[in-house]
């Protein structure tokens, strides 16, 4: 069962969010190789990983062990640790691995404490999603708000909030695509009906960065298709406690479709999904 998830409760599974998303962050900028190769791939030739995906992966777990030793543990490079707390802990230690290897400035460690079963039906309470390369550490916990902080000489902390835009034909709009082939060629049909009904189309390259990119109003709306529960476990909470609603085809997100943003952009973009889809 769930440990009591007490104010004070929730405020520990934040900072712990909060620490070692740094903690990742710093190790991944501090330590890549000058010439940094591929180690793996996953779904296709184009879905890599690096030796530093899983070096910041075992560090996570190796820190959520010891502090947290009752807690899940489940990570996009494989960890996977059942809970006998009812926290299980959703990790990606790298999002945006491609951007990462090809050493553009976007990329995050995300970590987030979560009640449920990450196999079915699970819910974030805690988050924190780091770019270590900007310095922002975007992190939330349930009922708490969602804030921005930035380290380095002139640290700050802001609270975030998701964009005032109604209008969908004015909505900076953030997507993403698959490794598939097949999936990417879906995509981009998708696309073609999507990107005359908005102001613009964003493709970053991080899932975590783009949700949190929304809850900051830097995006005014997001949808993306394929993302796993490690890409958005820490970001939805984000967007949510801005003020935000993070949806699918139905009422929660799914693998199928992730819709983050304002009520009123979120429905307005899923008839529009809808329609491409028929």
């Amino acid at each position: 069962m769930p440990e009591d998830l007490s104010l004070a409760a929730l405020g520990t599974l934040e900072t712990i969010c909060r620490e070692l998303a740094v903690l990742a962050g710093e190790l991944i900028v501090r330590e890549r190789p000058a010439h940094l190769g591929v180690a793996d791939t996953k779904s296709s030739a184009t879905d890599v990983v690096t030796v530093m995906d899983r070096r910041s992966e075992q560090l996570l777990q190796e820190h959520l062990r010891q502090r947290r030793p009752q807690d899940g543990i489940l990570g996009e490079e494989g960890a996977s640790v059942e809970s006998a707390s009812g926290i299980t802990w959703i990790v990606d230690p790298i999002d945006g691995t491609v951007n990462y290897l090809y050493d553009i400035p976007a990329y995050a460690v995300s970590v987030a404490a979560c009640t449920g079963d990450p196999a079915g039906e699970w819910e974030s309470v805690a988050g924190a999603v780091f770019n270590p390369v900007t310095g922002e550490l975007f992190h939330a916990r349930r009922g708490g708000g969602a804030f921005l902080r930035t380290t380095g000489a002139e640290s700050s902390v802001t609270a975030l909030f998701v964009s005032g835009e109604r209008e969908l034909g004015q909505a900076l709009t953030g997507t993403g695509f698959g490794y598939d082939a097949d999936k990417r060629a879906q995509q981009a049909q998708i696309l073609t009906h999507v990107l005359p009904q908005v102001r613009d189309i964003r493709r970053a390259g991080s899932a975590a960065l783009d949700l949190c990119a929304v809850a900051a109003g830097r995006l005014d709306v997001y949808y993306e298709s394929g993302l796993n529960a490690w890409d958005r476990a820490a970001g939805q909470l984000i967007v949510t406690e801005a003020g935000g609603v993070v949806r699918g085809a139905g009422p929660q997100p799914s693998r199928d479709l992730t819709l983050a943003g304002p009520a009123v952009l979120v429905e307005a973009l899923h008839d529009v999904l809808r329609s491409a889809a028929q």
